[in-house]
């Protein structure tokens, strides 16, 4: 019989509120990890799972890595991000995982929002007059992160958006799926929309993420959208 360790999970915050619960006794089997604790709750509270995967984790009140095998009694805390204004819920990550748009739009809810708009980008199966069969996504992943925060904080700086959550997918992606999703909240319908159309031109720009796109007679590297335009003279230099 594999031995169980048994933890109390916490929750706090925004979290709390979501799932309707403080704290949870979850038994796991011996060996366990704390990267674990975190697949289970994804999948038990899947609808809010981005903010579980943007969380810091606490072992016992002391920071944790989520490599850390589990012992029996251990109390595993989710940390949402301390108030810090406004950006408090805000999200941005880079992944392989499947995109799940509802999930991500459930990140910028709000009480005073009068519009939620979310974009996603999707792989399409024709690309500069050939047909594509999939791409390919390679990130760095840490600074793209980083470039998408920054990108989150120039569309506050412009419109009076709420909250605003970004990811965008890695590896090998067939036609239909979901290579990015971008959800803004505001007051009123213009700022979200113009939030979320700036949002996705200055990710072509400006974070290190390539494509390759596979084609029937050969591959090819695909770096910033707008230099391809800019290549073709649909649009001039940037400044």
């Amino acid at each position: 019989m594999v031995e169980q360790v048994r933890v109390t999970l916490r929750f706090f915050a925004i979290m709390r509120e979501r799932i309707g619960e403080s704290e949870r006794q979850v038994a796991f089997a011996g060996g366990s990890r704390v990267s674990d604790v975190v697949t289970y709750v994804e999948h038990e509270f899947e609808s809010i799972a981005p903010l579980f995967r943007s969380s810091m984790l606490m072992r016992n009140h002391e920071y944790v890595d989520r490599e850390a095998l589990l012992a029996d009694g251990d109390e595993i805390a989710f940390i949402p991000p301390v108030s810090g204004g406004d950006h408090e819920r805000d999200h941005y990550r880079v992944t392989t995982d499947i995109l799940d748009a509802q999930a991500i739009a459930a990140i910028v809810l709000d009480d005073g929002a009068g519009a939620v708009v979310t974009f996603v980008g999707t792989v399409r199966d024709n690309a500069r007059g050939r047909g594509v069969l999939w791409l390919d996504y390679e990130a760095y992943a840490g600074a793209a992160e980083v470039q998408l925060r920054r990108i989150g904080d120039e569309m506050r700086e412009r419109w009076p958006v709420l909250a605003v959550a970004i990811e965008h997918r890695t590896g090998r992606l067939a036609i239909g799926e979901a290579s990015v999703v971008i959800a803004v909240s505001s007051a009123h319908r213009d700022a979200a929309f113009q939030a979320a159309a700036y949002a996705i031109e200055r990710i072509k720009q400006i974070v290190p993420i390539w494509k390759k796109e596979a084609y029937d007679d050969g591959q090819t590297w695909i770096g910033s959208e707008a230099d391809y335009q800019v290549e073709i003279g649909r649009m001039p230099p940037s400044p």
